[in-house]
């Protein structure tokens, strides 16, 4: 399992590469993995604000639809277009083509309070 030293990540198997006052915004090769092939995502929408814990879109797999969660609290700054013909490009490469959104944060300094990647690995280990 592919767990990148310079992302944070949540609890929920999202993760965040901290850009200033913006995070990009994908599901962890864990996540991908455990859901198996990805043939829709259900991006949020363009300017939408969202609350930490709360949704932030879904993606669909062969397996089930999973929701995705916001990790942190802003307004959806960027969308990842290419994902809604091209689905599988979270499992192909959830950390570079596989991203979903982009967030402004409303607290920047919120992105340190989700896991780092020793954090994130024993939570995946169990």
């Amino acid at each position: 399992m592919n767990i990148p030293d310079d992302l944070r990540y949540s609890a929920e198997h999202e993760w965040v590469r901290v850009e200033g006052t913006r995070v990009r915004v994908g599901i962890t090769d864990y996540a991908q993995d455990a859901l198996g092939d990805i043939v829709y995502v259900d991006l949020p929408e363009l300017g939408a604000t969202v609350e930490a814990g709360g949704p932030l879109g879904e993606v669909e797999s062969t397996k089930s639809v999973s929701e995705i969660y916001a990790p942190l609290a802003g307004t959806v700054s960027a969308l990842n277009e290419g994902l809604t013909a091209n689905p599988e490009r979270i499992n192909a490469d959830p950390y570079g083509e596989g991203w979903i959104c982009e967030l402004e944060l409303a607290d920047p300094a919120a992105a340190e309070s989700l896991l780092d990647p020793a954090a994130y690995g024993q939570l995946t280990a169990g």
